[in-house]
């Protein structure tokens, strides 16, 4: 039996075509709400916690994508298909909005103030599997920030 790690859910057709993804209108009732993020098949759901001024990423997967939704505090997304010439971009990510990268995407966050996200990937995120798939590039240098 072939192990679940290598068994893809997904193809390109199903992914969002922009970076900024609309959520759907949450359910409310007098309970309160319930707001879908992502009704996709995924292997891992990750909770990220990162300090202002911390620069994380700076790489791009080879087949793995992931959505990131901010629970709290916000980040510079700044991303360019990966080997392209094409001039970085940058959005700003705040609390309540999720964001997804695709694979083969350059990309690199830079916190604006103490952060809190989940990322919900198309792969494990076990060590080995995500260094397997992963490559480190320089976007922006962690040097070089200001905020």
């Amino acid at each position: 039996m072939e192990s679940w790690k290598n068994f893809k859910l997904d193809d390109e057709g199903m992914w969002p075509k922009t970076g900024l993804v609309d959520l759907d209108s949450a359910h409310s009732d007098d309970r309160g709400s319930i707001q879908s993020l992502v009704n996709f098949p995924m292997k891992n759901i990750s909770l990220i916690s990162s300090k202002k001024g911390v620069v994380r990423s700076n790489h791009y997967h080879l087949t793995d994508w992931h959505y990131m939704y901010v629970l709290s505090g916000s980040f510079n997304y700044y991303y360019r298909p990966t080997n392209s010439d094409d001039e970085l971009q940058c959005v700003q990510v705040k609390a309540g909005e999720l964001i997804f990268t695709p694979p083969m995407e350059d990309h690199a966050t830079v916190f604006l103030e103490d952060c809190d996200l989940l990322a919900m990937s198309r792969n494990p995120r076990d060590q080995e599997a995500y260094e397997e798939d992963v490559r480190r590039v320089i976007l922006v240098d962690p040097e070089n920030i200001t905020l």
